[in-house]
């Protein structure tokens, strides 16, 4: 049975990756790739670069990916055995799967039919539905190189998501990913079902995922906190928009477009009249009253605007003055994984927070389908994605009857 590995050989700077092929009886055949890479920049014991995600070491990991799975086929060819090894052949066929720069793929692999799916829906999905849809891509393209074998349509199973998700695990990748990845599989696999292909969609079960619902919203005591703070004039557009994002409900792809031509007066109602660039959703709403003050503290017009880099900067600035400094566990990338960390919340401040304020907020308090027609989610299992479960007035009212229960047992004797 032959085994394989990766090593660096040389001693200049750039090294070239050398192949070595081992023997059961401690043979060893050595063959020299077309690639190199830096001393620095190479994992020995992962045998791949150190940092994937770097442009050009992403690059030379998807090519070593496409290596492993060439040898892996040539091997499983002659049957694993080392006598039958051609190391001329195997160095040709390492050279037409490293130096092609577009794969062709089998009509019955999985990347092929995710690939033909992502093409088909090009015309109907955003750049950023776009966006996600390559994440999922490359992040099965590499699950590839590291089972050396490409996915056919029959192996992706109930074996396909014990296996992806274990390798997820290892790659410290976070739990949403991976399921949100199989998640992927699984429409692209109805898509097929339905153009009468057969799969085993039916076996992509997930276990039951831990909702973490900690993520970073103002309440409505925080809001008034920040509405009535002194603030430099250069912060003062900066929080005027953070409170109309508030109470708007709306992407900063959105609300940072608001004006008065949008303006409409619906049964003596001022609204605002905008289609929502991420959904094309047509959008008539209310104004609220705190966003009618600001527009007319402003002569009736919205603040002037702000870049988006520098409206995210500005914020965190102001919810810091705000003294809204108490510890938060956010998710923060570190390294090349997100992890979990306590910071300030003023810290975890971005201009998306409007948006999830908004719904947990008003969540109980008005129908949700009338939230849900405000913010333009299509389901209501989106929706709750943006609520922030943690009711603010039930633990006031529990903290009551504590103070009160301990008053009339401990202080009215």
């Amino acid at each position: 049975m032959v085994t394989f590995s990766f090593k660096l050989f040389g001693d200049s700077e750039s090294r070239t990756i050398l192949l070595e092929l081992h023997g059961e009886q401690g043979q060893i055949h050595e063959l020299r790739t077309p690639l190199r890479i830096t001393k620095e920049m190479w994992d020995e014991q992962r045998q791949r670069p150190i940092n994937i995600y770097l442009k050009s070491c992403k690059r030379l990991n998807i090519r070593l990916d496409r290596m492993r799975i060439a040898i892996a086929s040539y091997l499983d060819s002659i049957g694993w055995k080392f006598e039958k090894v051609s190391l001329k052949l195997l160095a040709s066929r390492i050279r037409k799967n490293v130096t092609v720069r577009s794969l062709t793929y089998d009509p019955k692999s999985l990347l092929g039919n995710i690939n033909n799916y992502i093409s088909s829906r090009a015309h109907l999905i955003c750049t950023s539905t776009h966006k996600r849809y390559i994440v999922f891509f490359n992040l099965l393209q590499r699950f590839e190189g590291y089972r050396r074998r490409h996915l056919m349509i029959a192996d992706v199973n109930a074996e396909f998501v014990r296996e992806f998700l274990s390798y997820c695990k290892e790659e410290a990748y976070n739990n949403s990913t991976a399921y949100r990845t199989v998640n992927f599989v699984k429409t692209v696999l109805n898509h097929l079902e339905k153009r009468g292909i057969r799969t085993f969609v039916y076996e992509l079960e997930l276990p039951r995922e831990r909702k973490n619902s900690t993520f970073i919203t103002l309440s409505e005591d925080e809001l008034v906190k920040i509405k009535r703070m002194d603030l430099p004039i250069n912060l003062q557009a900066a929080r005027d928009w953070l409170i109309i994002s508030c109470y708007t409900g709306q992407r900063v792809s959105d609300f940072m477009k608001f004006d008065h031509t949008m303006i409409e007066n619906v049964a003596g109602q001022e609204c605002i009249s905008f289609v929502q660039q991420k959904t094309q959703r047509n959008i008539l709403l209310p104004l609220h009253p705190a966003v009618l003050i600001i527009k007319s503290q402003n002569e009736r017009h919205f603040p002037d605007k702000i870049p988006s880099k520098r409206y995210n900067e500005q914020i965190k600035e102001v919810v810091r003055l705000a003294g809204i400094n108490g510890l938060v566990n956010i998710g923060k990338r570190i390294g090349f994984r997100v992890l979990r960390v306590a910071i300030p919340k003023w810290k975890a401040v971005t201009s998306h927070i409007g948006r999830r304020s908004f719904a947990s907020n008003f969540y109980g308090k008005i129908p949700t389908s009338l939230l849900m027609e405000a913010t333009g989610h299509s389901s209501e299992q989106m929706f709750h994605r943006y609520i922030n479960h943690i009711d603010t007035e039930r633990i006031r009212s529990l903290q009551l009857h504590f103070e009160e229960a301990y008053r009339d047992k401990f202080l009215n004797k």
